[in-house]
């Protein structure tokens, strides 16, 4: 398959980029600077993702928007999430999976509470939290795409080890065996290629939890 990923030199980015390559997939990554992208075998597109249009994408069959905001600049993920959704209105065989964030996820089963909305949740992390549930409300509400976001276990890993395993929830935070909502980065980066290859969630939200190794 043909992969794009972009935002590749992130934690996130770079480990689904190095996942898909793995696998045997055609990779290639969107990046604000060239220089700093040196992944072997992987074609580097020097360019903002707000710049991206129809004729950027089209011709993959899956693009990933890993991209992460800086404190203080939070709403690009809306900005870059409209953009990408008027692209893809002009690439209807290419499909858009985002990286998205636990904040949106629900906290009980009737829906009506977001993790983001609960009286613990840090305020560090509402304004990233916030805008990637608006992104995924646009998304949402988009028509003439095929998109997936993917939302993390509260606790993402950087540091987190591969364990190959992980297991697929729904709009509701879930739990792992020990009772922790958690997730490596490498095991999220293989739930991503996993969806890529398999398309089990089209234009829907899905989770993923996972063990500590």
């Amino acid at each position: 398959m043909k992969i794009a990923v972009i935002g590749a030199t992130g934690k996130v980015g770079s480990l689904i980029v190095k996942e898909a390559k793995e696998r045997g997939h055609e990779v290639t990554a969107f990046v604000r600077n060239a220089s700093k992208f040196n992944e072997e075998g992987v074609q580097a597109v020097q360019k903002d993702v707000l710049s991206l249009t129809a004729e950027d994408v089209k011709g993959f069959d899956a693009v990933v928007n890993a991209i992460s905001m800086p404190p203080g600049q939070e709403s690009g993920h809306v900005e870059a999430g409209r953009t990408l959704i008027e692209a893809f209105k002009g690439a209807p065989e290419s499909r858009l999976i985002v990286v998205g964030g636990a904040g949106s996820l629900f906290v009980d089963e009737a829906q009506t509470t977001r993790l983001v909305d609960t009286p613990d949740f840090p305020d560090l992390y509402k304004p990233t939290a916030s805008n990637q549930t608006q992104n995924l409300k646009d998304l949402q509400a988009s028509e003439g795409i095929k998109w997936t976001f993917l939302s993390p276990a509260a606790f993402f890993d950087a540091d987190g080890k591969k364990t190959g395993t992980y297991q697929a929830a729904g709009e509701v935070l879930s739990v792992n065996a020990a009772g922790d909502s958690y997730i490596s980065y490498p095991d999220y980066a293989i739930a991503i290629v996993d969806e890529i290859e398999n398309g089990k969630h089209v234009n829907a939200r899905f989770s993923v939890v996972g063990e500590k190794a």
